[in-house]
């Protein structure tokens, strides 16, 4: 399989709704739990293209363009964007999406970088 093949085989999308319990005093998305849930894509989407051990080791900037109210659904996007000897770094995009009606618009883009590693903990080649 190619990179190129390896990388669209590994994008991950995962929806969810957003609830009050995961809010905050403003009644939107807390931006930690946003970053949980990217964290979280982007690892899924790094172990599904290595197929390896990986651990995050940075997050880059993460915009948040768009508050994400509750009572919406969200839409998490990871994507391999690039490959590196023992690191990659993946791309989460959110997408929010009103539960009663077809507007989505783009909310939270991040990127994160990950490292595969062996049993010892020590960097491996990812390819």
């Amino acid at each position: 399989m190619t990179t190129e093949e390896r990388i669209a085989a590994s994008e991950t999308r995962i929806f969810k709704a957003v609830f009050p319990n995961t809010t905050n005093h403003y009644d939107t998305l807390f931006g930690g739990t946003a970053m949980q849930l990217m964290d979280e894509v982007a690892f899924i989407t790094a172990t599904r293209f290595a197929r390896k051990r990986v651990v995050t080791v940075s997050s880059d900037k993460i915009d948040f363009k768009k508050p994400i109210p509750a009572g919406t659904i969200v839409e998490l996007i990871g994507k391999v964007s690039y490959v590196g000897k023992t690191s990659m770094k993946v791309n989460v995009e959110i997408y929010t999406e009103q539960m009663y009606s077809y507007e989505r618009e783009r909310a939270i883009v991040g990127d994160f970088t990950f490292v595969a590693i062996d049993e010892f903990k020590k960097p491996i080649r990812i390819m």
